[in-house]
């Protein structure tokens, strides 16, 4: 099988990183057929998480596996959702995109931020052509809900994305225990003090689903305000 001319390792070939693969998606790719690639691990742990089992899981499915069903899937599907877990996390992440760029698809990345220096290199080989960016919240509350320590680097990841010409998206989970209203708006004005224009995605908890910590509910009040301002639209997702 030949993927395409660029050299790759077998060894990369052969690593497993990958959770799973959705074969099709209208949904997750805005105006694009796709599918979804889940890679395993992840450097944050989001007490809201719907994937626990990939955040925790090891992969189960190499490169080459992935390759050989895009290779089949030519002419069917236009891009490739990057999404898990984090994406950016794995080392030869590059090396991966560039051969699925090099099939004629179009490539989306779903990222918590965290590797500003994988994104400026992505960026900068013109490797991606859509990003959706998440934000946990602030910093008063984002090593809580993550329980990690990576603000300045989603910061970093924000920034690079504002001074480039990519299409991207900024989403929130929202928990109504884990970040109050006026925390919220306070989200919203930070976005615009880092002059960020356009749609705002916001996707409320979903109730007694299986995530990383047990939750109370998450009440829905929210979603019937108005946040928008004249230059963020905030949209609730389903």
């Amino acid at each position: 099988m030949n993927t395409s001319s660029v050299h790759i390792s077998k060894k990369l070939l052969s690593t497993k990183a990958i959770y799973s693969l959705t074969p099709f998606t209208l949904l997750d790719y805005p105006d694009r057929t796709a599918c979804i690639v889940w890679f395993a691990g992840c450097n944050m742990r989001c007490l809201y998480c719907y994937n626990p089992d990939i955040v925790l899981g090891k992969g189960q499915i190499d490169f080459d596996s992935i390759l050989f069903f895009l290779q089949s899937r030519k002419g069917l599907l236009d891009g490739v959702v990057l999404s898990g877990g984090e994406c950016t996390m794995h080392k030869n992440i590059v090396s991966f995109i560039k051969k699925i760029k090099e099939m004629g698809f179009v490539v989306k990345i779903d990222t918590n931020g965290s590797n500003p220096k994988v994104l400026q290199k992505l960026i900068q080989d013109q490797l991606i052509d859509y990003v959706a960016l998440d934000f946990k919240s602030l910093p008063g509350t984002f090593k809580h809900i993550t329980k990690s320590k990576l603000f300045p680097e989603f910061e970093q990841s924000l920034s690079l994305l504002l001074q480039s010409e990519i299409p991207f998206e900024i989403r929130t989970t929202f928990h109504s225990s884990l970040i109050s209203e006026p925390e919220f708006v306070k989200m919203i004005e930070y976005l615009e003090e880092q002059h960020f224009e356009g749609n705002y995605y916001v996707q409320h908890f979903v109730n007694n689903v299986p995530t990383l910590s047990e939750l109370d509910d998450s009440h829905k009040e929210i979603r019937l305000k108005n946040f928008s301002s004249s230059k963020i639209k905030v949209i609730f997702r389903d």
